[in-house]
Formats: structure tokens, C-alpha cells, sequence
């Protein structure tokens, strides 16, 4: 009897295998004979799943966007105060644990490879800057944001202040660790909330 391969979870399977494959070698080797290598596959069989390398890379791209929006979505239904709740948001963002470290590195070298390739993908389409923007309008919404504050430059410094803590948690993960990003996020979260 032949066996029956779940193909949704089989792409997610050379997707991840792609992740380390970048991780150990950089985009550079991050060859379909060497994805299809490290996930255990002939070079037709991966082809069976994505005809071309650019669609592949695509794929496990979009892939690491799908799991930080559903750790997201997980937390937004959560019944918690509004600082907190946009605090835990932000701590989904950036790498605090071993498998959003992976994530952010795989991000920074795929984006960084993309800037040439924008016809194949558009790396600013990430999600984080109108995700940033929805933190914002929703602390906003919930009376939390101080008077008098430019929105549109809040956005944009949160937005910036996201992207630096991910680049130096990812190059300098024993000074900018996990309790380190927390209370840096809460500064910043204080700095432009009302108290209490």
C-alpha cells in the first residue's frame, strides 16, 4: 500500500529544512540541492513541492510570517490589560527563546537577499509596520497613549525601536536577553502611556 504524504506538512518540512540550511551556510548555500539534502529528499521529490528556488524561498519566508502571527492572534483574543497585552505583542516580534532567534536570523538574511529580488518578494511586506501601527491605534483606542502625542512619529519609533532591538538581540543575545528586551519595552511602553 502506498504511503500517504500530508503535503501541506511535507512543504513545511523543506520550508524548515531551508531555515537551517540558511542558518548554517547563509543564503548562499541555501541551494535547492542542498535544502533538499537536509530535508532528506531527492532533488525531483522537493521539485514536486516548489518548482523553483525563488518559490521556495517565498514559502518558508511566508512560513516564518504565519507562526508570529498566530503566537500573535493567540495573545490579542487574551483578556489582558492593554499595556500588557501590546507588551507580550512586542516580545512576539523580536527574538526572546531559541525558536524566534532562528526566525530573526533566517528574516535578516532573507530580507537582505530579497532588497534585489523585489519580484519575487517584497520583504517591507512583513506585516510589522501596520502591526506596530495597530499597537499603536489600539493603546490609543484604549485611552492609554498621553496627550498630545504625533501618532504617525510613534509609529514610526516603535517601529524603529523593534527592528533595533531584533538586530541586537540576534548580534548580542547575552546583553540584550530576554528580561533585557522586556524592560526595555516597557520603558518605551511607559515613556508614551499615561500612568497607572
Amino acid at each position: 500500500m502506498p504511503k500517504i504524504v500530508d503535503h501541506n506538512v511535507r512543504k513545511k518540512q523543506i520550508a524548515e529544512a531551508s531555515w537551517r540550511v540558511i542558518l548554517e551556510w547563509g543564503m548562499e548555500g541555501a541551494t535547492v540541492r542542498n535544502i533538499a539534502k537536509e530535508a532528506g529528499l531527492s532533488l525531483g521529490a522537493l521539485r514536486h513541492y516548489f518548482s523553483t528556488q525563488e518559490e521556495l524561498l517565498v514559502y518558508a519566508m511566508n512560513l516564518v510570517i504565519e507562526r508570529a502571527t498566530d503566537r500573535i492572534n493567540k495573545i490579542a483574543i487574551q483578556e489582558l490589560p492593554p499595556k500588557e497585552k501590546v507588551l507580550h505583542i512586542l516580545l512576539e516580534i523580536v527574538p526572546t527563546n531559541a525558536e524566534t532567534m532562528a526566525e530573526m536570523e533566517v528574516w535578516f538574511a532573507f530580507t537582505a537577499y530579497a532588497k534585489h529580488k523585489k519580484e519575487f518578494f517584497k520583504a517591507h511586506h512583513d506585516g510589522i509596520y501596520s502591526g506596530i501601527r495597530n499597537l499603536i491605534e489600539y493603546l490609543n483606542q484604549q485611552n492609554q497613549l498621553r496627550k498630545n502625542l504625533d501618532k504617525e512619529m510613534e509609529i514610526e519609533r516603535l517601529y524603529a525601536v523593534v527592528d533595533g532591538i531584533a538586530l541586537h538581540a540576534m548580534i548580542d543575545s547575552d546583553r540584550l536577553n530576554k528580561d533585557r528586551i522586556n524592560e526595555l519595552f516597557v520603558y518605551h511602553i511607559d515613556s508614551i502611556c499615561v500612568e497607572g
